[in-house]
């Protein structure tokens, strides 16, 4: 991490010792929240991604890099709909100057901002910004650990009912003899062949529905919505990320999140929990170079269960601590990070609809938790 912590205080010197005196001198003395913003803009450089119709015929569109930096503002702040960061803009002079606006009347309508969010998801802005924040951060890093884990986000949406698709009844008992009977491939078993990471990602369900799983106290609880999947590196920095319906089960987007983080990072080991207990998982963090730590799922192998309990009482005993044990315990970073993003970043008032414009929200408050961690790093 020594290249890591050196990139970023460089960083960090430039903005503390020439940007916050200048912006000081122009907006007076900064706040703390605004100074975080000052400092999560010039680390992610959105207005860099974002497409710019200057010299084009017709009416000129609003400034979209200053919106794309308003949502950022909007995600630091923890603002609940576009309407109060409107509110906020017309109220607080130095936000509104951070953003892109020397005068309120230039602020455009909330409609506007509502077509510039609707190109923001269908460009994938954040996602992209996202990424090149990590690959240039990370660029010749070696990363001990990737923690993965899920969280429930809940929209504002109808769920949809899923099709079930009945199976053509086959024959029962044994084949006949030179009778050759092909079994469907499950979707974990085809990312597990080596498919495309495109194709892995457009496979993966995407539509609003009913997720159910069980709380830290053995209770299931539902919600409607969708499913953020995360992979979070040492130290609460979120590598890469993928919105599915809230059905979908963990360990169908284990594999896609292993490819996208290994192309943006090189890390060392992968954290999971006993919903990634599968064959296949394991074989492909082999081959990606990694070393798997997942915990172990007895399912109905009662025999199983009872020889994990026996082991975990004599390790107790004798006060012993696999080293794979510790390592493991690091697995909690992906659990905090989930925490912050939903209470500080957002992550529980998703008010938009659609997967695209879902994620396009969660990516914005991923963008912000990111710049402030890796800023935390070096603070």
């Amino acid at each position: 991490m020594k290249r890591l912590h050196e990139t970023l205080s460089q960083t960090w010197w430039n903005i503390q010792s020439s940007l916050f005196p200048w912006l000081s001198e122009e907006l007076g003395p900064l706040t703390e929240k605004q100074q975080e913003l000052i400092t999560t803009l010039e680390l992610v450089r959105i207005e860099e991604f974002v497409f710019t119709p200057c010299g084009f015929p017709g009416r000129p569109a609003q400034d979209r890099a200053a919106i794309a930096r308003a949502f950022v503002a909007k995600m630091i702040y923890n603002l609940p709909t576009t309407r109060a960061l409107l509110d906020r803009l017309a109220t607080d002079k130095a936000l509104r100057r951070l953003c892109g606006w020397e005068c309120n009347n230039r602020v455009p309508d909330e409609w506007t901002f509502s077509r510039a969010f609707a190109e923001f998801a269908d460009s994938r802005l954040a996602e992209r910004v996202h990424e090149a924040l990590i690959r240039k951060n990370y660029n010749g890093v070696l990363v001990g650990h990737i923690s993965r884990d899920s969280t429930a986000i809940e929209a504002r949406e109808k769920p949809i009912k899923e099709t079930v698709i009945e199976a053509a009844p086959g024959k029962r008992g044994r084949p006949k003899k030179g009778e050759v009977r092909v079994r469907q491939q499950t979707r974990i078993e085809k990312q597990a062949e080596g498919i495309a990471l495109a194709d892995m990602i457009a496979d993966l369900p995407t539509t609003c529905n009913v997720g159910t799983k069980k709380n830290s106290k053995g209770y299931k609880e539902s919600w409607i919505g969708y499913k953020l999947h995360l992979d979070v590196a040492d130290g609460g920095i979120p590598v890469s990320g993928l919105l599915t319906s809230a059905s979908t089960h963990d360990s169908q987007v284990a594999i896609p999140l292993m490819h996208m983080s290994d192309e943006r990072i090189v890390s060392l080991y992968d954290l999971m929990d006993a919903a990634y207990d599968a064959p296949q998982i394991r074989k492909v963090s082999l081959q990606l170079g990694h070393v798997p730590l997942i915990d172990v799922n007895p399912r109905w192998n009662s025999a199983l269960k009872a020889e994990i309990a026996a082991e975990n009482k004599r390790c107790r005993l004798v006060g012993h601590k696999p080293a794979e044990v510790i390592r493991y315990h690091e697995r909690s970073t992906v659990e905090r990070v989930n925490a912050r993003l939903k209470d500080e970043f957002g992550g529980r008032m998703v008010r938009v609809r659609g997967h695209a414009k879902v994620m396009c929200h969660l990516m914005f408050g991923i963008l912000a938790l990111t710049a402030n961690q890796l800023m935390t790093l070096v603070t």
